[in-house]
C-alpha cells in the first residue's frame, strides 16, 4: 500500500482528519499542514487504520486532543492583554495578505 493511501482508515476515522483538518484551517494554518496534522492526530489517538487486517480492537486515546487544547489555552493565559490584541492584528494583517496573494 503506497503512503498516503487511506484506505485502511474507517468512515468514522476519516470524518475525524476532515473535521481537525477544519479546525485548523479556521485558525489559518495551510490546507497542507492541516491535513498532516489532522491525520498525525488520528493516528496517534486510533493507532493508525482500522479496517480489517490492520490492527482492530485498540483503544481510543483522546490525550493528542485534549493535549493540543491545553498547549493553546496556557500559552494564551500566560500573556497580557496587549500581547494577545498585538499578536490578533498581526494574525489579520497575515490572513489579509494571504487572502490577496492567492487571489492573484
Amino acid at each position: 500500500m503506497p503512503r498516503g493511501d487511506k484506505s485502511s482508515y474507517t468512515d468514522k476515522q476519516k470524518r475525524q482528519a476532515a473535521h481537525i483538518e477544519a479546525g485548523y484551517e479556521d485558525r489559518g494554518v495551510p490546507h497542507d499542514e492541516a491535513e498532516r496534522r489532522a491525520w498525525a492526530t488520528v493516528n496517534k489517538e486510533t493507532g493508525g487504520g482500522k479496517k480489517s487486517g490492520s490492527g482492530r480492537g485498540h483503544a481510543v486515546n483522546h490525550e493528542p486532543s485534549r493535549e493540543g487544547g491545553r498547549k493553546g489555552g496556557e500559552a494564551a493565559a500566560r500573556r497580557t492583554p496587549a500581547e494577545r490584541s498585538a499578536s490578533a492584528r498581526k494574525a489579520a494583517e497575515t490572513r489579509k495578505r494571504n487572502a490577496a496573494a492567492r487571489a492573484r
